[in-house]
């Protein structure tokens, strides 16, 4: 099935570039939902999140005569999703948290600890957690631990050292935990 689903997208590909028009919607319509999703832990604001959807839809298939199924229509379209997001964050000067900065308000870390078995999290929870991170951090904790993108690889693609992105994410899980925690419902 999955190979299936693979071949579909070569052909839509096929078909866009070969000038047809519906295949470009139907491409739109397989990947806006996942990209749009993307697109929003990386901005943190829904109608930024459409923007650089349209954006990124409007450059991959500008593009699309570059794209030589050496990965999947998807991952090629992942890749310009994330790109057009940071570029947008990095016309805002996201501040990086230096790599010897203190954090007055870190906690230990406690991923082996029973209470961490008793946080019963929402998807919701978790993406308000998200929101409320400082760009730098959100960008950092999305790219590493949803995109699934290793630390040498956001160190490449947002030109930051390897350790600015370890600390970053730590920072950030710190973050996000302390924000679980203490929102209403949870009990130790």
């Amino acid at each position: 099935m999955n190979r299936e689903l693979h071949d579909t997208h070569q052909q839509l590909v096929a078909a866009c570039k070969n000038g047809d028009r519906r295949a470009y919607g139907e491409l739109y319509n397989a990947f806006s939902r996942g990209m749009y999703n993307i697109c929003l832990r990386m901005m943190g604001n829904p109608e930024e999140a459409k923007d650089m959807l349209q954006e990124g839809f409007v450059e991959a298939f500008r593009k699309l005569g570059s794209f030589r199924n050496e990965s999947t229509f998807g991952a090629w379209l992942k890749r310009i999703m994330v790109n057009r997001c940071i570029n947008e964050l990095e016309k805002r000067r996201i501040e990086w948290v230096s790599d010897h900065e203190d954090y007055t308000h870190q906690l230990p870390d406690t991923s082996d600890a029973p209470d961490e078995e008793k946080l019963m999290l929402s998807v919701e929870r978790v993406k308000r957690a998200m929101n409320e991170l400082p760009e730098g951090a959100r960008v950092i904790f999305s790219l590493y631990l949803i995109e699934g993108y290793d630390h040498t690889e956001i160190a490449d693609i947002l030109s930051i050292s390897e350790s600015t992105s370890k600390t970053q994410f730590m920072r950030a899980r710190q973050l996000v935990k302390e924000k679980l925690l203490a929102m209403p419902g949870f009990e130790c």
